[in-house]
């Protein structure tokens, strides 16, 4: 009997119950906020950084012409579809939608100038911008972020190489070229698309339809579209190769990061054509 009393484990200390660790508190919602402001602008630090390093390598040699030249096929010329559907029925679902709410006020023809001018000054470019840009941005972290978990840009550093230079100076110069050229294609389609609605169902020609429009816009319209394009191009290629370049934790991560990059590639986007209006408003002509 008093060998089996032996073997008892001795009772635990009064006031402690196990010898595992006290559970941690979960942050709270002001500390959670906290936690993402200071994510937010960690991010913007080195999206600048990445930027300016960019920038530099811009005038080193070589000049990565060849690269270049593949990303604007890859970026603008792949694009060109998806561009084409969603210009062509953009114009048509705008024109309907037009249509409905002047019919009311005897004020059809009205319809291509508003139609025109809305593609020339906003549609065009920014839907475009989205549209694409959450296609081309995803596609560079993917393939950005494969590179970075595979360790091929550790390997591009180690060999004396500079990822802003290999890597994203090209994309940021094919989302600034092709960018112009397909807010171009999409407003050409569009008001294709419009013209065609026009005609079938509201009996206004097409020659009554281009005189109309053209009536009513000028050259700066035009300009303050396509003078946002470059932007919206940068913004889509810088932040795809930020979050690419960060890319951590194997597949899973590159799935994050194409999940981030089109979240902020659109919320960017918007942001940017909001003041990029105000000043394209404030300083061309009218």
């Amino acid at each position: 009997m008093s060998r089996a009393r032996a073997d008892v484990p001795p009772p635990p200390p009064s006031g402690r119950i196990s010898n595992l660790p006290a559970p941690t508190a979960e942050p709270g919602f002001g500390q959670r906020w906290l936690d993402r402001t200071a994510r937010f602008f960690e991010h913007m630090g080195d999206i600048a950084a990445l930027s300016v390093s960019a920038a530099r390598s811009l005038v080193r040699r070589p000049l990565e012409i060849s690269a270049t030249v593949y990303q604007v096929d890859a970026l603008g010329v792949a694009s060109l579809g998806i561009v084409a559907v969603t210009s062509i029925f953009i114009g048509m679902v705008m024109t309907i939608q037009f249509a409905f709410g002047l019919q009311r006020f005897g004020g059809l023809e009205y319809i291509p100038r508003v139609i025109v001018l809305s593609f020339l000054r906003e549609l065009g470019p920014t839907l475009t911008a989205i549209i694409v840009g959450g296609r081309i941005g995803s596609g560079m972290a993917a393939e950005v972020g494969a590179m970075n978990v595979t360790e091929q840009v550790d390997a591009i550093r180690a060999l004396g190489g500079d990822p802003a230079k290999k890597l994203v100076l090209p994309r940021v110069l094919a989302g600034m070229i092709v960018m112009p050229f397909l807010s171009i294609f999409a407003d050409a389609l569009g008001t294709l698309g419009a013209l065609l609605v026009c005609d079938f169902e509201y009996q206004i020609r097409p020659l009554l339809f281009m005189q109309t429009a053209l009536e009513s816009v000028t050259l700066s319209d035009l300009i303050s579209g396509l003078a946002k394009t470059p932007i919206f191009g940068f913004i889509i290629a810088i932040v795809g190769c930020h979050f690419g370049l960060t890319t951590r934790g194997g597949t899973e991560g590159v799935g994050q990061s194409t999940t981030r990059t089109v979240v902020v590639v659109s919320i960017a986007i918007l942001v940017a054509d909001y003041f990029l209006t105000r000043i394209f408003v404030a300083f061309l002509p009218a």
